[in-house]
């Protein structure tokens, strides 16, 4: 199974990355899925011009990312919330694809600095991926003040609880791919 982690801030001092770096490390140590870290830090988007098949002529970057998209069977997205919304880095990449979201099991993560845990964001996010057709799975993972929960290297300061969390959450995911292989297999 492939699954993406979609990390979706670009802001300098980001702490939302903190939680896409312990998802990867969770997948990758209990051995549930071979993982591709998909940092948009690491790529340079134009703001959405067009989708993806009506440019002319794309970037590498933007090949890269619909194929990453693509090749995944499942994704996690961990986005900040931003007065009440998800980053226009976000939305930039969200509106760049159609056909490689289409029907795609994606979890989202929220994090906030705040206590609320980025619980604003979801309902936005979740309209815009289900507008295009992806299945928004039905378990969350928020985090609330990231910068106390997780540290740089995506550590969590309270492992036990964090992990039975993220198992759940996970397992949810699992579940979803599994059933949209099986579904297209009949």
């Amino acid at each position: 199974m492939n699954i993406s982690i979609i990390s979706a801030s670009v802001r300098l001092g980001r702490k939302s990355h903190r939680v896409a770096l312990y998802f990867k490390n969770y997948l990758e140590e209990h051995n549930l899925a071979k993982v591709n870290l998909i940092d948009l830090t690491t790529y340079n988007f134009p703001v959405f011009e067009e989708r993806l098949r009506l440019i002319p002529e794309p970037s590498k970057e933007m090949l890269a990312f619909a194929g990453a998209v693509s090749e995944a069977d499942g994704i996690i997205i961990v986005t900040p919330e931003y007065n009440g919304g998800y980053p226009a880095s976000l939305k930039n990449v969200i509106d760049l694809l159609y056909a490689e979201w289409k029907r795609k099991p994606i979890a989202i993560s929220t994090v906030s600095e705040g206590a609320f845990a980025g619980s604003q964001v979801i309902t936005s996010l979740q309209f815009s991926l289900w507008k295009i057709g992806a299945l928004v799975v039905p378990a969350m993972f928020p985090v609330a003040t990231v910068d106390k929960t997780f540290d740089e290297k995506g550590q969590p300061t309270d492992p036990e609880p964090t992990n039975k969390r993220a198992s759940n959450f996970i397992k949810e995911l699992i579940w979803w791919t599994e059933a949209k292989a099986k579904q297209e297999l009949s």
